[in-house]
């Protein structure tokens, strides 16, 4: 390779990192639930196929995700404020796949949190949670038994989802001028206090040399209406929290690097977010329903079994539409503080 086209690509990847590196996260709405690594979607980069380990395999994946979120919202408008909510989360997921045949899998998550937030109204106060999160134990299955002659291959993957974590954390506040525990805002709880389940898709179509169409997507259900947790909120409806659904979607184009083996770049649109409504049972209670749209690039580096993925969502579009007791009550729309950025970073070993 010309030394002039190796700075070339070193510059492009350098950027990509350090762009990923300034991430942070997209705010109060956005889904706890662990996305799927694309290691199975996009090429082996040294000419092999996609994802194609044996059977008995065992991958582990470990993922990092960092929320800081100040930029205030109301609906789809960011309004300016001298004084801003700091809510700052570090995400640690450990996901397991064991491969049971080339088309069925078993898949567990297991989240672990970390976060703080200073809450500037009542009851104010500098929170810290950190605990295990809700657990999530699966199954995955391929539709087609790789390699296809098309290229492509889509699966389909069910999981449910354990009430593991904390949903009752507090923290050191004030409060009509004194120092009480005070239940931590919704954003930071570990888990939901829920029994749910959620559907997941994901798919691969190649397209030209080392070059991949890409697309993950899940939603995760919650039938259970509220969990008995109070909030401190005066609004009309809002002294419990509710238990909301999530949805987590990602598609792109991945490209494998010219002359640098195990190195692939991505970009795509990714969006997550918390729904207005359930789609199963009621949706009272406290809530911050939102979406985030972010611009997703990435890079993927493959050594032999392991795999290290960097992506930097740049949000493009969020939104705090009003909650059901906004609605029925015909009170002001509710706010939610986001961040421009995110950074996820992920580590797969194929053992």
């Amino acid at each position: 390779m010309r030394i002039t086209t190796r700075i070339a690509w070193l510059v492009a990847i350098a950027t990509t990192v350090l762009v990923s590196g300034r991430a942070l996260a997209q705010g109060c709405v956005a889904a706890h639930s662990n996305q799927r690594t694309m290691d199975e979607l996009v090429k082996a980069y040294d000419g092999g196929s996609h994802g194609l380990w044996s059977i008995h395999n065992l991958t582990v994946d470990i993922g990092y995700r960092v929320f800081n979120s100040n930029k205030y919202f109301i609906g789809d408008q960011e309004i300016a404020r001298p004084t801003a909510v700091r809510n700052h989360q570090n995400i640690f997921d450990i996901g397991v796949e064991y491969r049971l045949s080339p088309q069925w899998s078993f898949i567990a998550d297991v989240p672990v949190y970390d976060g703080t937030r200073n809450q500037l109204y009542a009851p104010s106060g500098i929170y810290q949670v950190s605990g295990l999160g809700d657990i999530f134990l699966g199954a995955q299955r391929w539709i087609f038994r790789g390699p296809t002659e098309s290229g492509g291959n889509i699966a389909v993957s069910a999981s449910l989802k354990i009430p593991t974590g904390i949903n009752d954390a507090t923290g050191s506040a004030l409060y009509k001028g004194q120092i009480i525990k005070a239940t931590a805002d919704q954003s930071m709880q570990p888990g939901d206090g829920g029994w749910g389940f959620e559907l997941g898709t994901q798919g691969y179509k190649s397209l030209w040399h080392r070059a991949d169409l890409y697309g993950q997507g899940q939603y995760l259900f919650n039938p259970m209406n509220t969990n008995g947790v109070p909030t401190f909120r005066s609004q009309p409806g809002q002294s419990i929290m509710s238990v909301t659904d999530q949805y987590l979607y990602r598609v792109g184009v991945s490209q494998g690097v010219p002359k640098l083996r195990g190195l692939a770049l991505s970009l795509g649109v990714r969006g997550e977010g918390v729904p207005v409504r359930d789609l199963l049972g009621s949706s009272d209670g406290f809530r911050r329903p939102g979406t985030i749209v972010s611009l997703d690039p990435g890079l993927m580096y493959n050594l032999r079994r392991t795999t290290l993925s960097v992506n930097g969502p740049w949000a493009l579009y969020r939104n705090r539409p009003p909650s059901v007791p906004e609605i029925q009550n015909n009170t002001p729309n509710g706010d939610a503080f986001f961040a421009d950025y995110t950074v996820i970073v992920s580590l797969s070993h194929h053992f």
